[in-house]
């Protein structure tokens, strides 16, 4: 088979109007996808064809604002994980939507890509998978595609992953203290919680650790991440893998503003009371505002959301909260109703929010993406991690690359309402604040030159396309 497609693959290229087609497949949550759907902009900018495919049961979840398939020239085309009609909510457990998914996702890829091929007069040359989905890559390979994983979390993390991949890591961990390659001293409990808290969720840590099962096969490695905030562990990757930071994956005019229009992501699991939320921020002070999310899968014990919530009425700062609707009755009675100084949402805009001079810092579960928004806008952070890579990502903000604080947690695992406070006065109010302020706007500053003309990204962009045009 492979020997017909190639022949035919070769008979399209010979045409003048052919050009790189790439398959982009994220993992069908909106974290995963919103990386990659900026990525797939920057190669619609340089010439290349875009294919974007998600599950089913996700396009019936999510709601598509503003993606301008017109103007990127993307395209849209699903598979089926098995679940169509709800996905992993409809599973019985997470283990068993991944054992569904990987096996009919592979045969659902591979109808896809005879499709394509069969019908297409530019098909696919290359598919850039979500690393979370290594069953892509022996798809792409079966069809004599190129392949290229794509990391929607952190070198570090993905770093510690593959020690743990290689069985380099002894799991569950006895050492006190680990010096790793390219990485900051860290403790366990600076590590992944999937492994600090080894057994917590094998599914997960299923998905996380055998993102490496095929890796030497990978044509290149993509990471959604920017050179300089993980400099050290990218030099030592870059010895083992075909790696090539291509972050921050975030809208354009957030940065180089170079793909006009480009705003947002286009994609979103709910619709945000945009209106609401400017509305209130445009009333407050410069600066005055804390901003408060969670992101959109975890959530917090009913304990903490209330000490969270009285550390936000005794801190003294104006904040706006996103709860999610599943959430609010975690929130202390009566709190939404008499609390005059804050706002509480169950979804906004947070790309516009972080971008409006009336907030002054971010308290964040610490999300690879939430991250790397706040980077790009310059947005102090308290990081208050939850689990998975979050809680390294929270030694990098505030250890690494000093843009934050740590809201640290007692030994019930409970971050108390009199260190929200603490938090929020010390960036807020005091020296420290403007220190860590001033090296936001650093981060900032580097990140916009990542992107723009000839920065590394940028760079490593245009080398990932010149290699896709020579093989065409």
């Amino acid at each position: 088979m492979q020997t017909e497609i190639r022949a035919n693959r070769e008979m399209e290229r010979e045409k003048e109007n052919y050009v790189a087609h790439c398959l982009v497949l994220p993992y069908p949550a909106q974290g995963h996808m919103n990386p990659m759907i900026q990525f797939s902009k920057r190669l619609v900018q340089r010439g290349v064809k875009v294919t974007l495919v998600t599950v089913v049961s996700h396009w019936r979840t999510i709601s598509i604002k503003n993606l301008n398939l017109t103007y990127t020239n993307i395209e849209v085309e699903s598979i089926s994980d098995g679940y169509d009609d709800g996905g992993l909510e409809a599973a019985e457990s997470l283990e068993a939507y991944k054992d569904t998914f990987w096996r009919v996702g592979q045969q659902t890829l591979s109808q896809l890509l005879q499709k394509l091929i069969a019908s297409s007069t530019n098909p696919p040359d290359c598919v850039i998978y979500d690393a979370f989905l290594p069953w892509a890559l022996d798809v792409a390979k079966k069809f004599g595609l190129l392949g290229a994983a794509f990391f929607t979390q952190s070198c570090s993390v993905n770093s510690i992953y593959s020690l743990a991949h290689q069985k380099l890591l002894e799991l569950p961990f006895s050492q006190t203290e680990y010096f790793l390659p390219g990485l900051p001293r860290l403790e366990p409990a600076d590590l992944p919680s999937l492994l600090y808290k080894y057994g917590s969720y094998p599914g997960y840590f299923d998905i996380v650790v055998n993102q490496f099962c095929n890796f030497g096969k990978a044509d290149w490695v993509l990471a959604n991440t920017i050179y300089e905030l993980e400099q050290e562990v990218v030099d030592w990757l870059v010895k083992i893998w075909p790696l090539k930071t291509i972050g921050p994956s975030v809208p354009s005019m957030l940065l180089d503003k170079r793909l006009q229009g480009d705003e947002d992501y286009g994609v979103s699991i709910s619709d945000p009371n945009t209106e609401a939320c400017i509305k209130w921020l445009n009333d407050k002070p410069k600066g005055s505002v804390v901003y408060v999310s969670f992101g959109s899968m975890a959530g917090l014990s009913e304990e903490q959301t209330e000490e969270l919530a009285w550390g936000l009425r005794d801190c003294g700062s104006y904040f706006l909260w996103v709860v999610r609707a599943s959430e609010q009755g975690k929130l202390p009675k009566g709190f939404i109703e008499d609390e005059k100084k804050g706002l509480i949402v169950t979804w906004c805009p947070q790309l516009q929010v972080l971008t409006h001079e009336a907030v002054g810092c971010f308290l964040t579960h610490c999300g690879w993406n939430s991250t790397l928004e706040a980077v790009s806008i310059g947005v102090p952070m308290i990081a208050m991690p939850l689990w998975t890579d979050q809680v390294t990502n929270a030694k990098l903000i505030v250890h690494v690359w000093k843009m934050g604080v740590r809201a640290v947690a007692d030994e019930k695992e409970m971050v108390r309402r009199e260190t929200i406070k603490h938090c929020v006065k010390e960036i807020m109010e005091t020296e420290k604040g403007k220190e860590i302020k001033n090296h936001a706007i650093k981060w900032k500053n580097l990140a916009k030159n990542c992107v723009d003309v000839g920065g590394r990204s940028d760079q490593n962009i245009a080398e990932f396309v010149a290699a896709l045009a020579q093989y065409c």
